[in-house]
């Protein structure tokens, strides 16, 4: 959700604000509302505002030599987009400086139990931890302490970047749940956020974990646990040709892919809604409002999102749909009504089979929109009209953000049909981006899970509803990748055949997201226990178990297979990695199908 940068130090022939402005516009790629740099000159200068970081360049007073800063790129979380809600953010004292990552999840408790006469400048929840640090200090608490105090009393994820004006020789830095590495340098050392945002400057890094609290000097790196115990770890070189530059630290593409689905959404979010209106083009809108059927086209994980998108188009817009095999309609098309309009997905535009049925259905004159993450591809040329996902070039043939980016446009095109307040699904929205950041900052967990379970030769995904088609999806990822046999099986269906494959051991995966299927699919998965499978649960917070081994934020529940879908991308991925093979080009498969 946000991008930080910080450095200490005197390298030879650079400036502190100029590595502070390269950083955050290596981070950028996340597409933030607004950015800002803090540095130390005989005192605190802070320079931020809304907008991109090529705005701030024009705001920074590169006159004011420096050796100390820590900026921040931002995607508005808490406050709309202001200069009074960038970061970096002060105490009422300007003592303390703090650029944040991530959300606070009790701030209003804090804000309560703490601040309660607290006047607070912006709207933002990383405010507090300004605020907080000063109260304690003030308290007679050091600046180390109270940091760690009240890193011991936030809930929810942060980066921290912490600058103390009395103490311009040093910066301080923590973590929990949200990235951030430090690199080390010569007579220098800097945070990050990734490393490709310093990589720049150095290829030596130190990797944190969570909950650790990072004492930076120009010539030291001392990390520190939450209560205060040194932590010795070694440092690590990064080596980086072209291509792993575009990967940055991630070993795979499509783990890279699977982290960008939160910044995917919220460029959707930005590029399809202006202020809290609707931002589609309106002979699409038009088009929608005349059709009396859709008819979605694709294939692979196209297909699987299309699906999803059936029931959004019925459930919001109350429109019949139908989705369509790409390679099965050029040859057996079905029945068409009379005003129908055609809606191709596609990750690449390229799809041969999708690009045939399109063909036909313009001979017989019929509207066409392709929905695609690449503009000026094929199917966006040859189509009536085109949405485009936003997505960001997407490397790895097994597709994660293409998915969930495809149903996020789709979502947004049935609530403007519907006449959805559009300020309510622009929230959920930035919240639905929230909760994968949140899922996909847990990756231990899933890796335990695959490296645990999912090592047989066959594996089953079961799911209602909305939750089949994730089930669906989720079994095409698992078996592209790690080459398990894998199906994804209506869980009502169990007992009309399919429970014949469950053997001792067999692991089956259970999707729960919506209420009225709950005690139902839970039925289910006694039933395959039963027969010696082995189960993983994966539900929202409100209709979970104890016993749930991956249990998710709530959300809308319609819009619940953009969470849901995550988790079974993360155990795709890491049993993959557990078997050794080539996560990102599996055998077999190209990334965009262009023979039929």
């Amino acid at each position: 959700m946000c991008g930080i940068v910080g450095y200490i130090g005197f390298k030879d022939g650079l400036d502190v604000k100029e590595i502070l402005l390269t950083g955050l516009e290596k981070l950028e790629y996340r597409g933030y509302d607004s950015a800002g740099i803090c540095i130390y000159n005989d005192g605190v200068k802070i320079f931020k505002d809304e907008g991109r970081v090529a705005h701030l360049r024009q705001l920074v007073d590169m006159d004011v030599p420096s050796n100390l800063g820590i900026g921040h790129t931002r995607w508005a979380t808490h406050g709309i987009p202001s200069q009074r809600n960038s970061h970096p953010h002060q105490c009422h004292t300007g003592r303390f400086t703090v650029v944040h990552n991530g959300v606070i999840e009790n701030e209003i408790e804090l804000r309560e139990q703490y601040l309660e006469d607290y006047d607070f400048i912006s709207d933002t929840d990383t405010e507090i931890i300004a605020a907080l640090i000063e109260k304690f200090v003030a308290q007679g608490e050091s600046a180390s302490l109270a940091i760690r105090h009240v890193m011991g009393l936030l809930e929810g994820s942060y980066a921290l970047g912490i600058m103390d004006a009395a103490t311009p020789d040093k910066f301080y830095a923590a973590k929990n749940k949200s990235p951030l590495l430090v690199g080390v340098g010569k007579n220098f050392n800097m945070i990050g956020s990734d490393a490709m945002s310093i990589i720049k400057y150095t290829d030596e890094f130190i990797e944190l974990h969570d909950e650790e609290f990072i004492v930076l000097s120009a010539n030291e790196v001392a990390i520190y646990s939450i209560l205060g115990t040194r932590v010795d770890r070694l440092s690590y070189k990064e080596t980086l040709d072209a291509s792993d530059t575009e990967k940055g630290v991630y070993p795979y593409y499509m783990l890279k892919e699977i982290d960008e689905q939160p910044f995917a959404i919220r460029r959707i979010v930005a590029e399809y809604f202006t202020e809290n209106t609707y931002n589609i083009n309106p002979e699409i809108v038009e088009s929608l409002a005349n059709t009396d059927r859709i008819y979605i086209v694709a294939a692979g994980t196209s297909m699987n999102a299309g699906f999803v998108g059936k029931q959004l188009f019925e459930s919001i817009a109350n429109i019949p749909t139908e989705v369509h095999i790409a390679s099965e309609f050029v040859y057996n098309t079905p029945l068409i009504s009379k005003r129908p309009l055609f809606i191709f997905l596609s990750q690449s535009g390229e799809t041969a089979d999708s690009r045939a049925v399109l063909v036909k259905i313009k001979k017989l004159g019929y509207k066409s929109l392709t929905i695609t993450n690449v503009k000026g591809s094929t199917l966006s040329r040859e189509a009536d009209y085109t949405l485009l996902l936003y997505a960001g070039v997407e490397i790895a043939v097994a597709s994660t953000k293409a998915y969930t980016s495809q149903i996020a446009v789709m979502a947004i095109l049935a609530a403007n049909e519907a006449n959805w307040d559009a300020k309510v699904l622009k929230k959920e929205l930035a919240l639905i981006a929230n909760v994968i950041e949140s899922i996909t900052d847990n990756k231990l967990l899933f890796k335990e899970l695959a490296d645990k379970y999912l090592i047989k030769r066959n594996c089953f995904y079961i799911g209602r509803h909305i939750d089949y088609y994730v089930a669906i999806e989720a079994s095409l990822k698992l078996k592209e990748i790690s080459y398990i046999q894998t199906e994804g099986f209506a869980a009502g269906e169990l007992k009309h055949g399919t429970i014949a494959l469950i053997e001792n051991g067999t692991p089956v995966i259970a999707v729960i997201s919506q209420e009225n299927i709950n005690l139902n699919t839970r039925s289910n998965i006694k039933e395959v226990k039963s027969r010696g499978a082995e189960t993983i649960v994966i539900s929202l917070k409100s209709l979970s178990a104890a016993t749930d081994q991956i249990v998710i934020d709530d959300v809308f529940p319609v819009l619940a297979p953009l969470v849901t879908i995550v988790p079974t991308q993360l155990l795709a991925y890491y049993a993959a990695l557990g078997r050794g093979l080539d996560i990102d080009k599996p055998r077999n498969l190209a990334k965009s199908v262009t023979v039929e």
